[in-house]
């Protein structure tokens, strides 16, 4: 696979005022719910909640995003991976054209590299087309053409402890542009939500059970992947990437020792030591976020250092509910 890079004029919002409008206008029809802070409200759409500021823009790609056989889309709850799927997505789709010394990821945080769908960042004008995407969508909130296209999903999944603590954490660092009183809940009020369903893109278990009951129907199509079996076998993970991303590693290219340095180059050490990753910042529609907030720990179990076995034993078994009978577990 080898594809033009975009220039950031390519990847810009395509929202128009008056679309935005009618996406709002609905939006302020649906039920809304309290989330973790007075800045992060919740609403229900088709089942599943969501912050309105990404809500727009996730209706706009319903409506108007035209996929391609060829698109490869790597999707995931929040907070379960899907920084590190970009990078090692972006660089295995990309040894041809760049070398660690030239990648963009050395200057582009990888959210800027393979853009989110429901944020709007993507062209429909003529020109360089990336054809690799991400979104945090559930299944069924896919625009049609993504799966009338036949495209290729990779959907990345984590112990929902791991990606509760991590998604409050990361909730926390979120800047916004007009400060409002109050601030993020405790996370105790916040688990208590999360473990009711509310929380950005859930219920986290149908987000999962979505792309799961579809990998085993169409396992051609979509690569189900766990965040804790990539980091115990990071070089396997790796190859069956390339090899569903179409452009598997050639035996020369394992003996010069490419899929270690991808390896090496993508892990959360060096990622999170440039420069980019430690100073830059993301501005978003509603505030900023500092690029240093998507690289905390990445540990497994680091839930234990935030929530007590009580609580993790819960989540334990509302998972195991919600998942009985579908041949997932976590």
């Amino acid at each position: 696979m080898e594809f033009s890079y975009p220039s950031k004029s390519i990847i810009a919002s395509n929202i128009t005022t008056e679309s935005l409008q009618k996406y709002r206008e609905e939006i302020s029809t649906l039920l809304k719910e309290d989330g973790w802070s007075p800045f992060f409200h919740l609403c229900l759409y088709k089942g599943f909640w969501f912050h309105p500021f990404f809500l727009d823009g996730a209706m706009y790609a319903q409506d108007h995003f035209q996929a391609q056989p060829s698109d490869i889309f790597l999707c995931s709850a929040m907070k379960t991976g899907c920084t590190w799927l970009k990078s090692l997505s972006f660089a295995i789709a990309t040894r041809g054209q760049y070398d660690e010394s030239t990648s963009p990821l050395r200057t582009i945080v990888p959210h800027d590299c393979i853009p989110f769908l429901e944020y709007g960042e993507y062209s429909t004008a003529e020109g360089p087309r990336i054809p690799l995407f991400a979104s945090h969508l559930p299944y069924t909130l896919l625009p049609k053409s993504i799966i009338d296209s036949g495209c290729k999903i990779v959907y990345l999944c984590r112990d929902p402890k791991d990606t509760f603590v991590s998604m409050w954490h990361f909730f926390g660092k979120l800047k916004n542009k007009k400060p409002r009183e109050g601030g993020l809940v405790s996370i105790e009020e916040a688990f208590e939500l999360f473990c009711k369903g509310l929380s950005s893109y859930g219920p986290y278990w149908e987000h999962v059970l979505g792309y799961w009951k579809e990998s085993l129907e169409r396992p051609d199509k979509i690569l189900f992947l766990k965040y804790e079996d990539m980091t115990n076998d990071t070089e396997a993970c790796v190859k069956k990437l390339a090899e569903f991303f179409d452009c598997p590693f050639s035996l020369e290219e394992e003996r010069k020792g490419i899929v270690q340095g991808i390896i090496k180059f993508c892990s959360f050490e060096n990622l999170s030591n440039l420069d980019v990753n430690k100073t830059g910042k993301q501005v978003k529609k509603d505030g900023f976020l500092e690029n240093s907030a998507y690289f905390r720990k990445g540990k497994i179990g680091d839930w234990r250092n935030h929530l007590t076995a009580e609580m993790g034993a819960r989540l334990d078994n509302i998972m195991e509910e919600k998942l009985r009978g579908s041949g997932l577990n976590f």
